[in-house]
């Protein structure tokens, strides 16, 4: 391993020495400038020595790059009016969370309750979380809220099967301008959980997507030290842990080679606990997994969506629920985002749904 680690830093070194040679030769051989060297040399030392040491250095930055919390998507989202993203029968409202943390939240209602539901209070949509149907938890991934039009796109698609809550986590569109960390945005996600089981009287699922998948694996490990559990988690376009996907990212691509990058990279996010590790939490969720992963998804590799497939299957036990993973060609182009688009994807739910339901002995 040591030796494995010595040559990629050679290799590294070499990757970064050999551009700044050729430019130097350039120079000496009068083909660019003076100037023209010293705006290449000062670009260089900011993105590729200043920019790393930054975010080593920075915790304020490494939070901003993870969590994306400061973008805005949709631009001058209205999130207190869902009717604005066309759809009907859902209603905005808000948690007080039990360490005072305001969360912006949506009640999508079930496809067949649209018609009793659209228009109506508060009162009457927690009445309906009570009417017996199914329930799902949707988490959502970094940057934007709770209307980004993927997501909305997916309270569609899941609502034909399920009532949808969707939120928004601490720092994220209306709820409270807090900085984020992965224990706080946890810490949010299991009091909506709890707060659902305490009405629903149907099944209640969990859905995460991208950030969201490590965020509700996290949560339902924690729930279980209280002996709460998901009848099903459903994580959409997941990843194993923070440190593989910093090695993956697209973003990282430029910087993976040079000879500091664990150092000002992946070191710093296991020291600021952003560490995210899926692989690990997920063997402490009792209920049936399912993985749903697109092979063109850049953003999350699908490399590591199948690896946290099949350390799931080593790692859990029989007892705790069946593992499933579903992938999604390229010539479909999904992508990272758009498995909602899947003409397969309510059946693929559907099955899902009857198999944890059988697994837990509820009709």
């Amino acid at each position: 391993m040591a030796d494995a680690e010595g040559t990629s830093g050679l290799i590294g070194s070499m990757r970064v020495v050999v551009p700044l040679g050729i430019v130097l030769m350039l120079h000496s051989l009068n083909v660019i400038s003076t100037c023209t060297l010293s705006a290449l040399l000062l670009a260089f030392l900011l993105i590729f020595v200043v920019g790393p040491f930054t975010y080593r250095y920075s915790h304020r930055f490494r939070q901003s790059t993870i969590f994306l919390n400061f973008v805005t998507i949709p631009l001058q989202a209205d999130v207190k009016n869902p009717g604005k993203y066309g759809l009907k029968a859902v209603l905005n409202f808000y948690l007080m969370t039990d360490d005072d943390i305001t969360l912006g939240v949506w009640h999508i209602a079930h496809e067949d309750a649209i018609d009793s539901c659209d228009g109506q209070d508060i009162e009457h949509y927690r009445s309906a979380l009570g009417d017996g149907r199914d329930v799902v938890l949707y988490c959502h991934g970094n940057a934007g809220n709770r209307s980004v039009p993927h997501r909305v796109e997916m309270y569609a698609v899941l609502r034909r099967q399920f009532h949808v809550i969707a939120f928004d986590y601490r720092s994220y569109g209306d709820s409270s301008p807090v900085p984020p960390s992965e224990r706080g945005l946890v810490a949010d996600s299991l009091f909506i959980f709890k707060w659902v089981r305490g009405l629903a009287k149907g099944n209640v699922f969990v859905w995460g997507h991208s950030l969201g998948t490590a965020i509700s694996t996290h949560m339902l490990d924690v729930a279980a030290a209280s002996d709460l559990r998901s009848v099903g988690l459903i994580l959409e376009s997941p990843f194993n842990n923070m440190q593989d996907e910093l090695r993956l990212h697209p973003f990282t691509k430029l910087f993976r080679s040079l000879p500091w990058f664990r150092y000002c990279v992946l070191e710093p996010v296991k020291s600021s606990n952003l560490l995210f590790q899926t692989d690990e939490h997920i063997n402490n969720v009792d209920c049936p997994i399912l993985i749903l992963h697109a092979k063109d998804d850049v953003i999350v590799p699908f490399q590591l969506g199948l690896k946290l497939y099949k350390s799931a299957k080593e790692n859990r036990l029989k007892t705790q629920g069946e593992v499933r993973f579903h992938q999604f060609e390229e010539s479909l182009w999904f992508g990272h985002k758009y498995i909602c688009r899947s003409p397969d994807l309510g059946e693929i739910i559907r099955s899902f749904v009857v198999d944890c339901l059988t697994t837990n002995g509820t009709d």
